[in-house]
């Protein structure tokens, strides 16, 4: 990773620090980096082996966009606080789309997922947050 690179994760941590992805169960983002030299393409199988996953484990990939729009629109009848998580929740999307190719969301198992959101950096190596989501 160039010298810039390393800046992207601590950048993603400092934007996802106080969110929360809201479902069922609120739970916040935790930030990871996968060298390159691991995994060269980052596909289902890769991902459910990098996670510790069962092999057999359901995957759903979803578009960055899709993912993220119920907590980037804004509503009419927000509060001032709602608001305010829109706007770091539209930072957070615009820093990931414009330093990482490749995005992709993956939602992990039933009911209780867990959520990657992975891109790769121009080095090679692959950045990305994690989190849960619980869908019934």
């Amino acid at each position: 990773m160039d010298n810039n690179e390393f800046d992207i994760p601590k950048k993603l941590k400092s934007l996802s620090q106080n969110l929360v992805w809201m479902s069922e169960s609120d739970y916040p983002f935790d930030i990871f980096t996968w060298s390159n030299q691991e995994s060269k393409e980052l596909n289902t199988h890769n991902l459910l082996q990098k996670t510790n996953h069962s092999l057999e484990s359901p995957v759903k990939v979803v578009e960055i966009d899709n993912f993220f729009q119920r907590a980037t629109d804004e509503k009419d009848w927000y509060d001032d606080d709602e608001r305010e998580t829109a706007k770091k929740y539209q930072t957070l999307l615009e820093t990931l789309k414009q330093n990482l190719d490749n995005i992709q969301v993956y939602k992990i198992g039933e009911v209780e997922i867990d959520v990657y959101i992975v891109g790769q950096l121009k080095s090679g190596d692959w950045v990305g947050l994690s989190t849960k989501a619980v869908e019934t």
